[in-house]
């Protein structure tokens, strides 16, 4: 299961009332009735590194707490390293071949980010075409930049494709223990590469050396490079580069890492437990 937290307005509110949501009380009728009552094995995705230190969660037989980190939290959480396995077949060369009238682009909505975007985004986009897609609703203190909204799914793509780079902005949480998005292989599958803050821990295991910035006008100066050798040989070695670096996400990679959890959670717990079948 995905953790859930208070979200004032929203799931704290009573039942029925107007803009109200059951997830969070939901979660505690399911955590009581399945992990406590008939102590079934549980593991418990903290997606957004939301669950307190001091949970109970943490510390309850039977349930294990998995997280996106290189980095987790400690305790009894649960991380896979990354597995190296040959790259799929690409075709970086043709990604780089691609016009891309779009120098920077980000996709992704404001949360918890507005210091990344500070640093990193913000200098360098004031100076080349780009574009935000997201929801960014505080967005009025940089009035210079192009903010167009929230945009399907199926336009990521195709906006990441006429983009030549963007950058990798993380929250804090998620920075310090080195959770990535799905931001980075939504953009590197589309040939947009991903220049990465250096404060994100790990950071070296997201990108290649050439696309880590330490601050905005770092992330300027290798637009005007990259825009130097955009659709040429280097420009393909690089997109190679990323998409070796993004092994780790393949889902078979996730599902071996979740045959490992659901065996110590079911080691640790009473009740037998299925094998994941994909």
């Amino acid at each position: 299961m995905e953790w859930r937290w208070p979200i004032s307005g929203r799931n704290t509110t009573r039942c029925g009332s107007r803009g109200h949501t059951c997830d969070l009380h939901r979660q505690r009728e399911l955590l009581k009735h399945y992990s406590l009552f008939h102590r079934l094995p549980t593991i418990i995705w903290d997606k957004d590194r939301k669950l307190a230190a001091t949970s109970e969660w943490r510390r309850t037989r039977g349930v294990r707490i998995a997280e996106a980190a290189l980095s987790p939290s400690p305790g009894p959480t649960v991380y896979s390293s990354p597995r190296r396995r040959p790259p799929g077949r690409r075709r970086p060369g043709a990604l780089a071949a691609l016009p891309r009238p779009l120098t920077l682009a980000y996709v992704g909505n404001q949360y918890d980010r507005d210091t990344a975007f500070d640093r990193y985004f913000a200098p360098a986009a004031a100076r080349v075409e780009h574009q935000v897609a997201g929801k960014w609703p505080q967005s009025a203190r940089w009035p210079d930049l192009r903010f167009s909204g929230r945009i399907a799914f199926q336009e990521v793509e195709p906006l990441y494709r006429r983009a030549l780079t963007t950058v990798l902005l993380l929250p804090e949480r998620y920075a310090a223990v080195g959770q990535m998005t799905q931001r980075v292989f939504e953009a590197v599958l589309a040939g947009c590469l991903p220049l990465a803050p250096a404060t994100i821990a790990h950071v070296h295991d997201f990108v290649p050396d050439q696309l880590i910035v330490h601050d905005g006008e770092q992330v300027l100066e290798r637009l005007h490079w990259l825009r130097g050798i955009a659709g040429g040989d280097q420009h393909a070695e690089l997109i190679t580069a990323c998409l070796r670096h993004l092994e780790q996400f393949r889902l078979t990679t996730q599902v071996d890492a979740l045959e490992r959890l659901l065996a110590d959670t079911a080691a640790a717990s009473p009740r037998p437990v299925a094998k994941v079948v994909t």
